[in-house]
């Protein structure tokens, strides 16, 4: 914390402050707001504006190295000196965009927080107007089922606002959406879409029950919520819930297994319900989406022209909703892969001799799975690593305008180091994902 300001000290910044004081103590006004030019580094605009800045910083540090400008002159007569600096420069870079990036990731999930909790309260306001409109032009006039309705509503808004809030700082409502890669998951946002809506209905027909006076319709009441009666809902919810366990698992046992590389986000996205890691659209991702969202949508209708009874699905559209699950537990089971070493050779320069592998040669790897979905970034694509016998070397970025040329997903070039003993040594990758891949054995000559 900052000393006590004193009269020969340096003048303070509009945005910083000092340790706090009392303003009835020290007669001075509280300091000022962060403004949008704050550069204190622990606001919102500030951290914005230095991931601007670090991004800015890294893709003009790429371009300018890509044309072959801003290499040492000491370097320059060596090509493997002068590709081990360039990728060493980009490197860092890249890792001070990822840590601006990550001290902005904070302040955006509770931004992200506040939104989800002013579009429940919205939600509940636009039903608190549609009531008071057919209310006002309906036939029924005011009844219970309307009452109730609002009532269950304020309820479960007010329970998960309380929710919200005590998890603001990892994305409020949002927080059990995320997944352990950090991005936002599809089947729990399914899963919690079905049991959001029975818990509300769940609600509505305990309040209609506790409000109705006539036993006979207490009892149709009851009657509506049997297995027999509801089944659609229940197998809707249960094939959510059973979907959301099942992914996990076999994720984490992929992943533990090397069948699977998954690499963290920085920073979980709303796109991420509809793509994949790698930030592409996702088949089986967006139809389960769509399939539920249609589902509940139908029961939605049903609870609201008939709130006097449990809301049921049909049994076609709980079938319909199975084969949707079916289809992304398939996808899912499926998808991802480890790291493949299909063949190594020896890079070979125009104009020499063909020879065996020796030490301070470039191998070129070939095969595929070397970039997995989610490690495009330039941080991650410095993560790649080779092991050469007992020795890692690291995978340079090579940068291109606007890219970068390797590592790539098919082919990756590595030097073999002078440490390597002559001999058989085996060669494997290390992705992003710290996934390796199989052996695959070269000989080294002497």
């Amino acid at each position: 914390m900052a000393e006590e300001p004193s009269s020969d000290a340096a003048p303070v910044a509009p945005h910083e402050s000092k340790a706090p004081v009392a303003p009835e103590a020290a007669g001075a006004a509280p300091p000022p707001a962060h403004g949008t030019d704050c550069a204190c580094g622990d606001c919102p605009a500030s951290t914005r504006a230095a991931l601007r800045r670090a991004e800015t910083a890294l893709a003009e540090l790429r371009d300018t190295l890509a044309a072959g400008d801003g290499i040492p002159p000491a370097l320059a007569h060596s090509p493997e000196a002068a590709g081990q600096w360039i990728s060493d420069e980009l490197t860092e870079a890249a890792r001070e965009v990822e840590a601006r990036t990550l001290a902005c990731a904070r302040f955006r999930l509770a931004a992200l927080a506040d939104r989800t909790l002013l579009v429940l309260w919205a939600g509940v306001a636009l039903l608190l107007l549609g009531q008071v409109v057919t209310a006002l032009f309906g036939a029924a006039g005011w009844t219970l089922a309307r009452t109730t309705a609002l009532l269950a509503a304020g309820v479960l808004a007010g329970l998960l606002t309380l929710a919200g809030r005590a998890h603001r700082e990892r994305g409020g409502l949002l927080a059990p959406l995320i997944g352990e890669d950090n991005r936002l998951s599809t089947s729990r946002a399914v899963a919690v879409g079905w049991l959001a809506l029975a818990g509300y209905a769940v609600l509505m027909l305990a309040g209609t029950l506790a409000g109705t006076g006539d036993r006979a319709a207490r009892e149709a009441l009851l009657d509506g919520l049997t297995p027999a009666s509801s089944g659609g809902l229940l197998a809707a919810v249960a094939v959510a819930c059973a979907v959301t366990v099942w992914v996990r698992h076999t994720v984490a046992t992929r992943v533990r297994g090397f069948r699977m590389q998954k690499v963290r986000a920085s920073a979980p996205h709303p796109a991420d319900l509809l793509t994949d890691d790698g930030g592409r659209g996702s088949f089986a991702d967006v139809q389960y989406l769509l399939v539920n969202a249609a589902a509940l949508v139908l029961v939605g209708v049903r609870l609201a022209r008939a709130p006097e009874a449990a809301p049921n699905l049909p049994w076609g559209v709980a079938l319909l909703v199975v084969v949707s699950a079916l289809t992304y537990l398939a996808a899912k089971y499926t998808e991802g892969a480890r790291p493949v070493i299909q063949s190594v050779v020896r890079v070979r320069e125009p104009g020499t001799v063909v020879a065996p592998i020796r030490q301070g040669d470039e191998l070129e790897i070939r095969g595929s799975g070397f970039v997995p979905p989610g490690a495009e970034s330039a941080h991650r694509l410095a993560d790649t690593v080779v092991r050469i016998g007992g020795l890692t070397v690291p995978v340079p970025l090579v940068p291109t305008r606007g890219g970068y040329a390797a590592p790539n997903d098919a082919r990756l070039v590595v030097r073999v180091p002078a440490e390597v003993e002559p001999g058989p040594v085996e060669v494997r990758v290390i992705t992003a994902a710290g996934t390796e891949s199989g052996r695959y054995r070269v000989t080294v000559a002497d």
